[in-house]
């Protein structure tokens, strides 16, 4: 090949290069746009046996439900925590961020019902993810006054740990109801308001 033609390709290959890292570039840029919003309908592929509802709210009935990992480890606080030792109890599990502005808007609703429930045996755990030191969550718990626990889960490896297609780690907030038994009752991936979380929560409740 003559020097000409080399000299013709090069100018292409820095070409091709150029749209190649334009295009990694804004499939980065859009993850990081999706990362938090109002939520979806969809967790991802996976058989989770969930039953679509109205207002985003999928369930799984008693006989169908997947056991919820394990969930412990260190809360925002410093303290030890394992979702495990509420056993019997039903335990609403709210994923958030504070860098999140959906999780702004749900925060006080959820510590509104879980002041109501807690001596009803429900409890309130929250997976506080992607922030990369515990002081903006912190911040965030005392400016919402949420009261209830938080595991800190910067990487999101808890979320991983359930059943493929349970939780979409693009769709922050997100929040799974456990039953009595420790299986995964319902889910949505989207903001709550108080009175949809009631909806979501009383029925798991309600069980025997």
């Amino acid at each position: 090949m003559s020097a000409a033609c080399r000299a013709d390709q090069r100018p292409n290959r820095t070409s091709r290069s150029r749209a190649a890292l334009l295009t990694a570039g804004a499939a980065v840029a859009a993850l990081v746009l999706s990362a938090c919003g109002s939520g979806g309908t969809s967790g991802g592929a996976g058989n989770t046996n969930f039953i679509a509802g109205k207002n985003g709210i999928d369930t799984a009935s008693k006989g169908d439900r997947d056991a919820v990992p394990d969930l412990s480890g260190k809360t925002i606080d410093g303290k030890q925590l394992d979702v495990a030792d509420y056993k019997g109890k039903v335990v609403v599990v709210n994923v958030w961020g504070s860098w999140c502005g959906p999780c702004r808007a749900e925060a006080k609703n959820l510590e509104r019902v879980y002041q109501d429930t807690k001596d009803q045996g429900v409890q309130f755990v929250g997976i506080n993810t992607r922030d990369t030191s515990t002081s903006p969550a912190v911040a965030f718990e005392k400016e919402f006054g949420v009261t209830y626990p938080s595991l800190y889960d910067p990487t999101g490896k808890l979320m991983l740990r359930f059943k493929k297609g349970t939780l979409n780690p693009q769709l922050i907030p997100s929040t799974l109801i456990i039953d009595r038994n420790g299986k995964v009752a319902a889910r949505t991936l989207q903001a709550l308001s108080e009175e949809t979380l009631r909806k979501m929560l009383n029925p798991v409740l309600a069980e025997k």
